[in-house]
């Protein structure tokens, strides 16, 4: 099957759905002062629980010291990074801080479970900075119980558009802190491989992919190319066709149930959990697999999981994540956005998101 490119940019199809997201902490909007350096070490206890509790941002200092220290950890990953159960899968957060906060409340905390963040932490949401900095500091604090894989909007350029730089601007003062986070992006994981059964990546799918191996051997520190294998899984999504489709975002592809099947049998997979679209009921299965079928499951190739809640404050939709236990049980857990996180929108009218 020859397949041709579309030349787009990979950022067309986001750029072009909504206006930049903007907003602070506060409900009226008003922009916070830069945190204050007190000076010391970066004490990675004390700082979770002062972003879980207190919601304190990290001052500019010690977020480069977690960078650095992040930094080195993720360099050590695999582009396939192996994960044991028990684990609980997530997908998109965008921002919404206090929404994670509810979501470790349901799944278990740090390091009692091991968590997989599917990507897209940041914009959309107007807490990107907090949300992104708990991430980096669990991770730092307890690189065994967290994997954190890229996304489309983990980017320098969708993040310019989207939130994620403006938020910085707002609550440092400077775009430091946006530098230090995005050079972070380039080091993250492509894919998860749980217990050599469950496969999760952002997006989806390659023409060009055939094995987890050829995966392996991706180049993944830089910028997100506009074509080729690694925009692929941060792009691609599943659809109701047989083979394969240009992609309507204008990057990755639309992928079928025939090369899930392939992907899946070539690999010895049992799922594909991945992210990267809205489901109105939180998770969402595709492509029937037969052998399931006769023993009267009710599931699929692939699953979408969607873990952020009320995406953008306003498509009512409800959250899920996929809690895996050490049996390789499956469960979804559902909830809802909290009070909390709507009253972190400012009051003033956006454009919408869906034109």
């Amino acid at each position: 099957l020859k397949l041709k490119r579309p030349h787009k940019r990979a950022c067309r199809a986001e750029w072009s759905a909504a206006a930049p997201a903007r907003g602070s902490m506060a409900a009226e909007g008003t922009p916070p002062k830069p945190p204050q350096d007190t000076g010391g070490d970066l004490d990675f206890d004390e700082w979770i629980d002062r972003l879980k509790n207190r919601y304190e941002i990290l001052p500019e200092r010690l977020l480069k010291v977690a960078c650095q220290r992040l930094k080195d950890i993720l360099i050590e990953e695999n582009n396939v990074q192996p994960v044991q159960l028990p684990v609980v899968i997530c997908g998109d957060i965008h921002g919404q801080f206090f929404d994670m906060l509810e979501l470790f409340k349901i799944g278990g905390q740090i390091p009692e479970k091991n968590y997989i963040f599917m990507g897209d932490f940041v914009d959309r949401g107007y807490n990107s900075v907090e949300t992104l900095e708990l991430l980096i500091l669990l991770k730092v604090r307890y690189p065994a119980c967290i994997t954190l894989i890229r996304g489309n909007h983990e980017s320098r350029q969708i993040t310019q558009v989207y939130g994620f730089y403006d938020e910085c601007l707002r609550k440092y003062g400077n775009a430091n802190p946006w530098k230090f986070c995005t050079e972070i992006f380039d080091y993250l994981t492509l894919s998860a491989l749980v217990e050599n059964s469950i496969f999760c990546v952002h997006g989806g799918l390659s023409p060009d992919i055939k094995l987890m191996d050829q995966i392996r051997v991706i180049n993944r520190v830089q910028e997100i190319p506009h074509e080729g294998a690694f925009g692929d899984l941060v792009w691609s999504d599943p659809d109701d066709i047989e083979t394969w489709a240009v992609s309507p975002r204008g990057a990755g592809w639309l992928f079928g149930e025939r090369p899930t099947q392939h992907f899946n049998r070539l690999n010895g997979l049992d799922l594909i959990a991945r992210a990267h679209q809205l489901v109105q009921e939180g998770y969402k299965f595709a492509f029937t697999d037969p052998h399931k079928q006769q023993q009267g499951a009710d599931d699929g190739l692939l699953v979408t999981v969607w873990s952020a809640p009320n995406y953008c404050y306003r498509c009512g939709n409800v959250a899920s994540i996929l809690d895996v236990s050490e049996t390789g049980e499956r469960n979804f857990r559902i909830f809802r956005e909290v009070p909390a996180s709507a009253s972190a929108v400012p009051p003033r009218q956006l454009v919408p998101y869906f034109l």
